[in-house]
């Protein structure tokens, strides 16, 4: 099993940017597939960056390519997400996700592990 806890949430100004961390618990974090995904008010949540054990495979929603950046660091347990050019619909709840089958997913239902999310605000 793995404890998720994200850090890193905030009000920004449009054009801002903020960076998003993921610790994780457990001594196998290495095999686990990380990915962030964000929930909206009114909607359902939405995949927007994974990244394989390696860091070999990343993909991102197309709403955030050439904007967020996903990366991890497995000797020290997280992963993060830098968001550059925010916008203010990329207002959200972020959440991070583990899933531990080592296959590179961007459904939300295929994860098994979540965090319990962070606030992110982009203001006009």
């Amino acid at each position: 099993q793995v404890q998720l806890v994200e850090s890193g949430g905030g009000l920004v100004q449009a054009g801002g940017s903020l960076r998003l961390s993921c610790s994780a618990s457990g001594r196998t974090f290495s095999r686990y597939v990380m990915g962030w995904f964000r929930q909206a008010p009114g909607k359902e949540r939405e995949f927007v960056a994974v990244i394989s054990w390696s860091g070999g495979r990343i993909y991102y929603a197309d709403s955030v390519k050439g904007r967020f950046t996903i990366s991890r660091d497995n000797a020290k347990n997280t992963v993060n997400l830098q968001m550059n050019s925010l916008k203010p619909e990329d207002t959200a709840v972020y959440y991070c996700a583990a899933d531990d089958t080592m296959v590179v997913r961007t459904t939300s239902s295929e994860y098994d592990y979540w965090g319990q999310g962070t606030q992110v605000t982009v203001s006009s």
